[in-house]
């Protein structure tokens, strides 16, 4: 029973200090790009905390799992109760967040003084001038000082990924492809899949107590189920970097099946059999089934061989 407790303050430290450092990591990156600009607003600093936070919460919950399953692979820990107990946590403090991040958007909602006008994609231009130069906000006018398009009528597109200030010219904005990048496309990769997994599950939570729940929990129980994995060697350090591409095909895989294409192939083909919400959730309980059944055909050989011997 004391193993049991010490999962639980483990797992709740993990969650709670991965995602204050990766918000607050988050955040300050943000900010690094803000000394660049001459002005800032108010609802614009208000905006990038929230979305920090929410950034964080995707990635909170992947770390603070695997780190519970090697705390239970090194403790010895009995997992059919270790199992549950991390479901519980996980659901808990996943809840617990989305309703923090939820009362935080409210917050900033309710501190705006003039509500924006447009949204992503805001062309600003004059039309007495209709050969002059032209913005697009790439993020619309919630952060006017984010990513923009400047269209000149003679010369090529200009990309900025933040604006540079009200003094500063567009000429001397160096060339950049659209979406460009600086970072390796890993990392990008990865942080854009936390961001919309964590931007799922905020939608969820929006929608009601039981999507939430049922996409959550599935979602949880197919990443438990990997506990297997840090039995696999006797390398501790190998079995958690093989855990950690595991959760990131989980982490690709969740990207994957809430794009348009698949969600518009499940609502063609699944309609009249099953609610197409239900279908993603269906589908990691599934394999989640599957991997613990193999667990458990693995122990039992292991007990009988043993017993042989």
């Amino acid at each position: 029973m004391s193993k049991l407790v010490r999962l639980a303050v483990h797992f709740i430290l993990c969650f709670i200090g991965v995602f204050l450092v990766s918000a607050g990591i988050r955040f300050l990156a943000i900010r690094l790009d803000w000394a660049r600009l001459l002005t800032m607003q108010p609802e614009a600093l208000q905006n990038e905390v929230a979305v920090a936070a929410q950034w964080a919460l995707s990635f909170s919950l992947y770390c603070s799992i695997i780190l519970s399953l090697c705390f239970i692979s090194r403790e010895r820990v009995f997992a059919l109760l270790a199992i549950p107990c991390i479901a519980v946590l996980a659901i808990g403090l996943t809840y617990g967040a989305c309703y923090g991040l939820d009362t935080l958007g409210s917050f900033i909602l309710g501190k705006r003084t003039t509500p924006p006008v447009g949204g992503p994609g805001l062309i600003l231009a004059n039309p007495i001038r209709p050969t002059g130069t032209a913005v697009v906000l790439l993020d619309g006018p919630a952060r006017p000082g984010g990513a923009r398009i400047i269209i000149n009528f003679d010369r090529p597109m200009l990309y900025q990924e933040t604006f540079p200030g009200k003094d500063a010219f567009p000429s001397s904005i160096p060339l950049a492809p659209i979406g460009g990048e600086e970072s390796p496309w890993l990392f990008n990769s990865i942080a854009i899949d936390l961001r919309l997994s964590a931007e799922n599950i905020q939608r969820l939570y929006n929608e009601g107590l039981m999507p939430f729940l049922v996409y959550t929990g599935a979602l949880i129980v197919l990443l438990i189920s990997f506990l297997f994995i840090m039995d696999l060697s006797a390398w501790p350090l190998a079995n958690f970097f093989l855990c950690c591409l595991a959760f990131r095909g989980v982490l690709a895989l969740e990207t994957l099946l809430h794009t348009s294409d698949i969600q518009n192939f499940f609502n063609s083909y699944l309609q009249n059999y099953l609610p197409v919400s239900v279908v993603v959730p269906m589908l990691f309980c599934v394999a989640g089934l599957l991997i613990y059944l193999y667990t458990f055909l693995v122990y039992l050989t292991r007990r009988k061989t043993s017993n042989e011997i």
